[in-house]
């Protein structure tokens, strides 16, 4: 404990007219901001048309929050919420899973591809994979001031000691600090920012945008990769992990890992396998019709 980082930052960064702002919520509203701000500028970089990147951004804030909330309810505590459906409308109530929030991106992005820019799947994913590490980066610093979603017990001299008692610290009762525990959000987050330097290197530096599915990939396997390891040194979300632990040695969220680190790697080893080849959108189309015009 002499060792310890004592976290005791207040998860509520203020208020107004009695409600609660959380630092969760600030992160959250960045993360988005940014993420929102960059694939704008790829759009308009681009010169695509307008009504794709609206569009985009409607589908993306449904699947996600859709996507995320139903993993947690599905994957994690299926029992509980199948027996009180209503419980899964009470999102505020906190309960977001990331593995879910993937799984409803692409049910979005597969149906913004198929009605809206009539491209494959995995050219729209490469501009949105660009921002995604920023903003996972803001949620897990998110669940930091939360004080959740940390790892197991400690003696290194970076472990955070965090209120266990955190609601109840925020009533006015005396805090309960847990032993040093593995800050496994800021390890996550580090990992994710790193991502975003890297797809943003990628995107802007490179030819990668010109080989469909390379950044998606690269960011997918070094992020569930991560998100793999990590796992081992985290604390169980729910009472049911802890039997899967014992009975295979992993934990629900390893599992739903290993897919998406072999789509990953796949959709690496696939772009590579290809030449660069650029996707004529309705810009570049017109742009190469009026240059045969010319000759």
């Amino acid at each position: 404990m002499l060792l310890s980082i004592i976290w005791n930052v207040d998860p509520e960064a203020f208020s107004i007219l009695g409600r609660e702002i959380r630092w969760y919520g600030i992160l959250w509203v960045i993360g988005l901001i940014v993420a929102v701000y960059v694939v704008e500028r790829i759009f308009n970089k681009e010169k695509l048309p307008e009504k794709w990147f609206d569009s985009l951004f409607i589908y993306s804030m449904i699947g996600i929050i859709v996507g995320a909330r139903l993993g947690h309810c599905l994957f994690y505590q299926p029992e509980f919420y199948l027996a009180h459906p209503i419980e899964i409308l009470k999102i505020w109530e906190g309960g977001l899973a990331s593995h879910g929030g993937v799984l409803g991106i692409i049910i979005a992005v597969a149906l913004y591809s198929k009605n809206v820019n009539h491209l494959h799947i995995n050219w729209t994913f490469d501009r949105m994979m660009v921002p995604t590490g920023f903003v996972a980066g803001c949620i897990r610093l998110g669940n930091l001031m939360n004080h959740e979603i940390y790892g197991s017990p400690t003696d290194l001299p970076w472990g955070f000691s965090f209120i266990e008692n955190i609601n109840e610290w925020m009533a006015g009762a005396p805090a309960v600090h847990g032993p040093a525990s593995h800050p496994t959000q800021i390890y996550e987050a580090l990992v994710y920012f790193i991502v975003f330097g890297i797809t943003m290197w990628m995107y802007y530096k490179t030819n990668a945008k010109n080989r469909v599915g390379l950044i998606t990939g690269v960011g997918i396997a070094i992020i569930f990769i991560a998100r793999f390891f990590i796992e081992y040194v985290k604390l169980v979300q729910v009472d049911s992990e802890i039997a899967m632990r014992d009975n295979t040695g992993l934990v629900l969220g390893q599992w739903l890992s290993i897919p998406f680190i072999l789509w990953g790697l796949w959709l690496i080893i696939n772009a590579l396998r290809k030449e660069p080849k650029e996707i004529k959108t309705p810009q570049r189309k017109t742009e190469v019709s009026n240059t045969k015009k010319k000759k």
